[in-house]
């Protein structure tokens, strides 16, 4: 499974990056927003730090301004991947920059007909919203399991990305259903490698090897 950090928070995608944990980032124009940065300038850096897909999102709402914005983007560097909603307009806008060759990440999935529409398009990566589906009593993880099970039925390329992670066990279940990546906030991340008897067992570790009053080094 590929880990994307879900920031355009410079320093903590450099952290993760430097562990070797980020295979690509996502932002959207929330996340922009919290940076206090402008979208083009920030975007580069990131495109220049990580190798991997980075995901700018358009903020037009129709579908020739955002190809207009898609190939503004798009220029920043070639790891791009342009983000677009998944309404009619951005259907059409991953239409027109797939067939020119581009990456396209497709947002604001919450069912597994919209993410159909998204493979057919020519999606590069499909983003269904686990968390927010979480919020209003809707099992999110059901949603990433059908649109694998659409995906593998006729042999879609287009990449289950896992969204709005909420917690270390979306991540967990996204991985045993087979979703290609996933995408969360740094902390989130962080979080996987914390368990409470790890911390219990190397605290034994330590009080017993003070005991020895040994060094190693």
């Amino acid at each position: 499974m590929k880990f994307f950090v879900d920031t355009a928070n410079i320093d903590e995608i450099a952290e993760l990056h430097e562990l070797g944990f980020v295979d690509g980032v996502t932002t959207n124009p929330s996340l922009i927003l919290k940076s206090g940065r402008d979208i083009l300038e920030v975007t580069k850096e990131i495109c220049d730090l990580i190798p991997g897909p980075v995901s700018a999102e358009v903020a037009a709402t129709d579908a020739d301004e955002m190809i207009a914005e898609g190939r503004k983007l798009a220029q920043i560097a070639d790891n791009i991947a342009v983000k677009v909603p998944l309404t009619w307009a951005g259907l059409k806008t991953c239409r027109t920059l797939s067939s020119e060759g581009q990456m396209v990440n497709v947002t604001l999935c919450f069912s597994a007909n919209q993410a159909l529409l998204a493979a057919k398009a020519g999606a590069t990566f499909i983003s269904p919203f686990i968390g927010r589906l979480d919020d209003i009593n809707v099992d999110g993880m059901e949603l990433i399991a059908d649109i694998r099970q659409i995906y593998d039925n006729y042999g879609y390329e287009t990449e289950i990305l896992a969204a709005s992670i909420r917690t270390v066990n979306h991540i967990t279940e996204s991985a045993r259903i087979g979703a290609d990546v996933v995408t969360a906030p740094a902390a989130v991340l962080k979080k996987l490698a914390d368990h409470p008897l790890t911390d219990a067992g190397l605290a034994a570790f330590l009080s017993d090897w003070a005991k020895t009053g040994q060094k190693i080094v």
